[in-house]
């Protein structure tokens, strides 16, 4: 079909099939972006041709629960990576990028954005005056300009200025009316919708990475509803097309504050990254976010040293965290959990910083962890794409 389709058009030819899992599926099956016999993704060559003054782009999928601040991190992500000389041209390129995977005219643009805001982390983050330090940061990474990419329909408002946008592509009202879904169905129908055009973005990435327009981050916005994301087919077809074409690391958001709060919420946020590592096998970059409100070195500890989180179990039972019956299942229940994973707590700890998505503070060492996992861990996932790529083969 043409590129060149409105917005109401791809709702509507939608309507004529069930937009499950399975057809989604099926339909990017037939869609093959390589050729049978091409043995190697396109992920291979880029990575063999960079070189230390042409590095390949990385690809940072920021995956978050609502009210994190995950989005409100992109934003400080891109302000800290931003070419204020060239900010005219950028605009040119996001608008050109836009069009040429929504195409057509712009009906029904008007409805986007009117929707009840799903998830809580996409209000703008408020205006510091210390910005001092802020632009001692963004003068040492000036020269490393980020490509942002929402892929969050559902948002009223982002902070930061996608150079691709799905709200663009898919109305998120229109498919809520259409199809009589709530807000989480809707975030996925919508992922659906989009993983069917999928390949015409990673087309217009990988021409703007041969011309070397691309920058050296690519930054992906998710939706708030993890798992409308991580464990969908959409999203495992989307995941998986930026990781075999650019250098991929998924980063997981984390709200300190909470796990401060108590310690079985810093066990079950350790709990979805692992689910998540195991889903996408892609290098795990652990942020802990909001450290200008409380420092995330406990923990840091806790996932160093499993005994810590025992002690802090503990101190929770004793001012009352934990009682009989179904708190005491509860905390056997995390206690057998830490020390199971207590190895992958420990693995993860090589690759978890803590930042402050509003002051800026420790977006140094977040780059210098995306760039680690990018060069060394996710040499991992390759051997295991090229085992898969073989299997398929054989």
């Amino acid at each position: 079909k043409s590129i060149n389709q409105p917005n109401n058009i791809l709702i509507n030819q939608s309507t004529n099939r069930s937009l499950n899992t399975r057809n989604t599926e099926a339909i990017m099956s037939q869609d093959t972006t390589a050729a049978p016999n091409m043995s190697m993704p396109p992920v291979v060559r880029r990575i063999a041709e960079q070189t230390p003054e042409s590095p390949a782009p990385i690809c940072v999928l920021v995956v978050g629960m609502a009210g994190s601040g995950k989005t409100t991190l992109m934003s400080q992500l891109q302000d800290s990576t931003m070419h204020y000389d060239d900010e005219e041209d950028e605009a040119d390129e996001e608008s050109k990028d836009n069009k040429e995977i929504k195409g057509g005219d712009d009906k029904g643009q008007e409805e986007q954005g009117q929707d009840d805001g799903n998830d809580t982390d996409t209000k703008p983050p408020p205006k510091e005056e210390e910005g001092s330090k802020n632009i001692k940061q963004k003068e040492k990474n000036k020269g490393l300009p980020a490509y942002c990419i929402n892929l969050d329909p559902a948002t009223l408002d982002v902070p930061y200025s996608p150079s691709i946008d799905i709200r663009d592509t898919v109305d998120y009202k229109q498919v809520m009316k259409q199809h009589r879904l709530g807000p989480n169905g809707a975030i996925m129908t919508s992922l659906n919708l989009y993983a069917t055009k999928f390949d015409q973005v990673i087309r217009i990435l990988e021409d703007r990475a041969d011309e070397k327009k691309l920058p050296e981050f690519l930054l992906v916005d998710t939706p708030g509803q993890i798992e409308a994301f991580t464990w969908s087919a959409s999203g495992a077809i989307l995941s998986e097309s930026l990781a075999s074409t650019f250098p991929t690391v998924m980063v997981f958001v984390v709200d300190t504050v909470r796990c401060a709060s108590s310690p079985n919420t810093f066990m079950s946020n350790m709990l979805y990254a692992c689910s998540m590592y195991y889903r996408t096998r892609l290098p795990l970059v652990i942020c802990f976010n909001k450290t200008d409100v409380c420092s995330h070195e406990f923990c840091m500890e806790w996932m160093r040293d499993f005994q810590e989180f025992q002690e802090a179990l503990d101190n929770a039972r004793s001012e009352g965290d934990g009682g009989g019956g179904e708190s005491g299942f509860y905390d056997s229940l995390t206690r057998s959990l830490s020390l199971v994973l207590d190895e992958f707590y420990t693995e993860f700890s090589k690759n978890a910083c803590g930042v402050s998505a509003v002051t800026g503070d420790g977006i140094d060492e977040f780059w210098e962890k995306i760039r680690q996992a990018a060069s060394v861990d996710f040499e991992e996932y390759i051997d295991d794409l090229k085992h898969r790529i073989e299997e398929q083969g054989a």
